[in-house]
């Protein structure tokens, strides 16, 4: 029997924090719709009255991701409980210029940058002589180049003492465990000097490793949501919108972005879903919350699968390239440590095929082991050893 090759597994390294429970902030300059668009995300009641500052203390809550699969798995297996998969937010008082100096209330809000993974960015690009402009007039470009000249600034002002300290052991003390990350901090160095957010260039996995022990904020993936006049929302027209993506991407290329209303998506949640029909069939527009929400969780480099049945649906948030055994893990930890396999299908399987019996039948129902990563949206039945043979692990 011919001797076993060494399998080298693929390791997949991701700029950011490692976990499932991370949030998306919402950031901007005062007044440009920040407060706005979180009480519409989340129909809660935080403060959005129409002054700087006055979002302080950072709200947080969770929105649950809309999702056609599982909407058609609760329908199909009609379950006792039903958990979707939830998006963390975090709606950040507004920057201003200066705030990497302290200014405003400065350091206290950069610190609740840093606290988020990824942020929604929102500017403003309408005109309301009722909304004040804490820069006067509305310029959506300026503004967004002020909120991320702030960030860019308050990396380099954390880089600073790092890197000498870093070129210290490196260079002086010549730790050669230290080069790379030397190498890399003046390479985030070069970057920011030039403008540019540390996500905008393209970095190795030793490279990401070093970004991953200071966390950037500029590393951070950003959204870009322009809030529109209902009416240019929905005439899907503004005299903004071509500079603006002009200047992302520019300064930020592949970012998202995402036009919308705070104004339209306020009066959007106070209609009951038959008013809601009718009144999009007359405007020709829809809401783009849902759209929103899910590239957010993306942005989070988050994904889900689903345990599925009749006692529960649920959708399991994962981090994009999670092994078969770790998203087990997620359920209980029991799972994990005794992991055997992963029989998995595929939602679009199930819903062509009418039946688990009838994906098997087509040999689309599969056995996966260790090194199998999960797919965004699979339907997986866990099994592991418990200690006394082999048990189905599955959510009840």
């Amino acid at each position: 029997m011919p001797p076993k090759k060494n399998v080298v597994e693929e390791k997949t390294v991701l700029i950011g924090r490692v976990g499932t429970n991370l949030k998306m902030g919402i950031l901007g300059l005062p007044n440009v719709g920040k407060s706005t668009f979180f009480n519409v995300l989340t129909k809660s009641e935080a403060q959005a009255e129409n002054y700087p500052f006055c979002t302080i203390d950072p709200n947080e809550s969770r929105v649950a991701v809309a999702d056609e699969r599982f909407d058609w798995l609760v329908d199909f297996y009609k379950p006792a409980s039903k958990v979707p998969a939830f998006l963390n937010v975090t709606d950040i008082a507004g920057l201003v210029k200066g705030a990497s100096e302290g200014q405003g209330l400065g350091n206290a809000f950069l610190s609740h940058v840093s606290a988020c993974e990824a942020l929604f960015h929102v500017c403003r690009a309408f005109e309301d002589e009722d909304v004040t402009h804490v820069e006067g007039d509305v310029n959506p470009v300026r503004d967004l180049e002020i909120i991320n000249n702030e960030l860019r600034l308050k990396d380099l002002n954390f880089l600073e003492p790092a890197l000498k300290k870093v070129e210290t052991l490196a260079i002086r003390a010549n730790d050669k465990t230290k080069k790379v990350e030397y190498d890399t901090l003046l390479r985030v160095k070069e970057v920011l000097e030039s403008g540019k957010p540390v996500r905008s260039a393209t970095w190795n996995e030793k490279e990401i490793e070093v970004l991953n022990k200071y966390l950037f904020l500029t590393a951070k993936p950003i959204v870009y949501l322009v809030n529109l006049t209902e009416t240019d929302y929905i005439r899907k027209k503004n005299k903004w919108l071509a500079k603006i993506k002009a200047f992302i991407d520019e300064t930020d290329p592949g970012a998202t972005i995402i036009p919308f209303s705070g104004a339209f998506e306020l009066k959007n949640i106070e209609m009951n879903p038959d008013e809601r029909e009718a009144w999009y069939k007359e405007v020709g527009a829809t809401s783009n919350l849902d759209k929103i929400v899910k590239i957010g969780y993306k942005a989070l480099q988050l994904e889900y699968f689903f345990t599925a049945g009749k006692d529960e649906v649920k959708a399991w948030t994962i981090q994009k390239g999670t092994k078969a055994p770790q998203a087990a893990g997620r359920i209980h930890t029991d799972f994990e440590k005794g992991f055997i396999m992963a029989e998995v299908m595929k939602v679009a399987d199930l819903m062509e095929l009418k039946s688990e019996n009838a994906v098997k039948a087509a040999g689309k129902y599969r056995q996966q082991g260790k090194t199998y990563v999960v797919e965004d949206g699979d339907i997986i039945l866990f099994k592991f050893n418990a200690g006394a043979g082999l048990t189905a692990g599955k959510k009840k």
